[in-house]
């Protein structure tokens, strides 16, 4: 019987690791096309392509106004992480330290942006950011990406908040400190560490969401994921190289701040705060 029940744990592990496997090989066959496409002079019934070349990013760079398109992700992401901190912070302090009536109906409010398809409140978030004028522009862009950012730094937030002893703000109201002095002196150093952790995974999150700013964007305010889609899917002939190349520069982008962002975040941390 222990035979039986131990060949059957090595099967079921091994077909596991299979199944990974040829996930991460699927995975990295499909990077690796695009990466040497848009490194490639033609590539069409070959291993590799027949020349190599760089000529693809010059024209990527020309053509979809790159330098532009990397500005206005960065003005984008830093202002969605910035206001997110400034926002998510207080309101997680808030829903940890007090009781009131209604608290896990707000709660679960917090919850809805980050369950809930972005594609299906983002058609009506873009409708009144259009009556108001603001859909279009930078700041258009940016508070439609604060809907679902706000609420995720304030549910990373409180299980850091919750660890922090009450009696450390009571010993520092006993000396003197009031409400402000409070918060940016004893808490926020103490706070540091889930701050960085939820800041870090905010901008990984806007640098990668497409529904919300596709929705909210204009001409001038595309972000590089947006451009990338435009450019894709846009009339006119261009060579697939060029695309690619694009491709290329947003999974760079995205990976650089990823490993960034992992480098101070250890996700597992994050999910064992939670469940204390």
């Amino acid at each position: 019987m222990r035979r039986e029940t131990t060949l059957g744990a090595r099967l079921w592990s091994t077909l596991i690791w299979v199944l990974v496997a040829f996930f991460i090989l699927n995975l990295l066959g499909m990077i690796a096309s695009v990466v040497v496409n848009s490194f490639g002079t033609r590539w069409f019934t070959t291993w590799l392509p027949a020349g190599w070349t760089t000529r693809w990013y010059t024209l990527a760079w020309d053509e979809f106004q790159l330098p532009s398109i990397l500005l206005v992700t960065l003005e984008v992401v830093g202002a969605t992480v910035i206001l997110s901190g400034v926002l998510g912070v207080p309101a997680a302090y808030a829903m940890a330290r007090r009781d009131f009536p209604g608290k896990s109906l707000v709660l679960l409010l917090f919850l809805l942006p980050l369950m809930v398809p972005p594609i299906t409140y983002g058609i009506p978030l873009a409708t009144v950011l259009y009556q108001a004028h603001l859909a279009g522009t930078i700041w258009g862009v940016i508070l439609a990406n604060l809907v679902p950012t706000v609420p995720f730094v304030v549910l990373i937030m409180i299980p850091f908040v919750e660890q922090i002893d009450p009696r450390v703000e009571a010993a520092a109201r006993v000396f003197g400190a009031g409400t402000v002095r409070l918060f940016l002196q004893v808490l926020v150093p103490l706070l540091t560490p889930g701050i960085l952790a939820a800041l870090l995974l905010v901008l990984v999150r806007t640098v990668a969401m497409f529904e919300l700013t596709f929705l909210t964007a204009g001409p001038t305010s595309q972000t590089l994921v947006v451009a990338l889609y435009y450019a894709v899917f846009a009339a006119g002939v261009r060579p697939g190289q060029s695309i690619d190349a694009m491709a290329v520069v947003y999974m760079a982008t995205t990976l650089v701040w990823l490993l960034i962002a992992l480098r101070f975040v250890n996700p597992t941390q994050i999910v064992t705060r939670a469940k204390r």
